[in-house]
């Protein structure tokens, strides 16, 4: 059979030059990661060709035979990795993953409650432009003024006014650790089901580096890519028996088909190396650089919601610093430093204009970058920032651009050729 190259060129030399962007730019995306090449090879596989909707063992498609080995593979590596008793690794990818917590437990119209996308929440908690918002009625907690933390007396007090169904801890732009604990006293004592969704600090869970939802959240949702180091996809995972059929029947026949098989073997690929000593170590250094980095920028005078950060990621307020945040992005990017703009708490500016920016260390940790790196990253954040808040960057962008490659050749990305 022909080669990428024979059939398609042009695709062929866009994912070689995509291959080279990634390879030469300091990844700083709280939400990416390099993947093993190992993980890259089970996502590509003939896998891909085969149809299996159902369960292992319940399927609607003959020839299940290989298929079945893996998804139960993933599954019990799942359950062996977090320490629960049922897992799901179907979901297409996270919301949908969390779409089947509101078909598992709630009718339309319900009241959940989770984080307000502008404090840190993601759009499948309630937020208003999400189905989750339009199909349900949300209510959401925020952070204080003063700290940039969850209130936990004042979530305690919204939820005896709205007594939600379901509550949702966790989100996208949550730098400090988040209280299990608290969360699920809050939902005994007004008998909601209490859902963590973990998508960005599974890996860290895993790892040993943040505290597990495990024994506290009725279910558990979590991408399997970012902090976790697997493909594109999600999982879903419970304690009880009751919890996971009513999860699993959501799933399938509830919203999808056919789950993605060459993802599932993927997961169980990434769960297997995340069992590891080395993935442990990768975890714990993972929130070692993100301290560090922040204790550089904030050094620097950058101002940090919460005044930090307790995991792989760090949410900025470039206000003091006299620039906004989609300028400064696209020049850090022009410097080789990629990042993403994002609203703060509180933030006067429009979302797709915010003050922010939201970063994190888990791909430049994969590469094996240090605390040392971190405080070379956040001076070159720095320059970068400080020339463009003075309108004058590009001398800045390209010398910093330089030596962000010249950095970079000496930390191979994984994966990559």
């Amino acid at each position: 059979m022909s080669s990428l190259s024979d059939v398609d060129p042009e695709i062929a030399e866009l994912i070689r030059a995509e291959e080279r962007r990634q390879a030469d730019t300091v990844k700083l995306i709280a939400s990416e990661n390099y993947v093993s090449r190992a993980v890259l090879e089970a996502t590509g596989s003939v896998l891909t060709n085969k149809y299996s909707e159902g369960y292992a063992g319940k399927r609607y498609y003959e020839g299940q035979q290989v298929i079945d080995q893996v998804e139960t593979l993933a599954v019990d590596r799942a359950k062996s990795l977090f320490g629960v008793n049922h897992a799901n690794v179907q979901p297409y990818s996270g919301s949908p993953a969390n779409l089947a917590i509101y078909m598992a437990f709630l009718n339309p119209g319900d009241t959940v409650m989770g984080m307000g996308l502008p404090f840190g929440g993601h759009l499948t908690h309630g937020w208003s432009v999400s189905a989750t918002g339009k199909w349900f009625n949300p209510v959401r907690y925020g952070v204080r003024k003063d700290t940039g933390r969850i209130d936990m007396d004042e979530v305690r007090s919204i939820a005896l006014e709205h007594r939600p169904k379901l509550i949702f801890c966790g989100g996208t732009a949550i730098p400090r650790t988040i209280d299990f604990p608290a969360f699920a006293e809050v939902a005994r004592e007004v008998g909601a089901i209490l859902a963590a969704d973990i998508a960005h600090i599974a890996g860290l869970v895993a790892g040993g580096a943040h505290p597990s939802p495990v024994g506290h959240a009725d279910v558990i949702s979590t991408t399997t890519h970012k902090t976790l180091r697997g493909p594109r996809g999600a999982m879903l995972m419970a304690t009880s028996e009751e919890h996971a059929k009513a999860l699993n029947k959501a799933v399938f026949p509830g919203l999808q088909g056919g789950p993605h098989n060459h993802t599932t073997a993927a997961i169980a690929v990434a769960l297997r190396e995340a069992a590891t000593d080395d993935f442990k170590a990768y975890a714990r250094q993972v929130v070692a650089n993100a301290k560090a980095l922040a204790d550089e920028l904030s050094s620097r005078g950058f101002d940090l919601v919460s005044g930090g950060t307790d995991n792989h990621l760090i949410l900025i307020d470039l206000t003091s610093k006299g620039a906004a945040g989609k300028p400064a992005a696209q020049a850090l990017d022009r410097a080789g430093l990629e990042t993403n703009y994002n609203t703060v708490p509180f933030d006067p500016r429009k979302p797709f204009d915010p003050s922010g920016l939201r970063i994190g260390t888990p791909s430049v940790t994969s590469r094996g970058m240090g605390e040392a790196e971190m405080r070379q990253i956040g001076a070159w954040m720095d320059e970068v920032v400080t020339a463009i808040a003075k309108g004058d960057a590009d001398e800045v962008i390209a010398r910093v651009h330089g030596e962000v490659s010249e950095l970079t050749g000496k930390f191979p990305a994984p994966g990559l050729s």
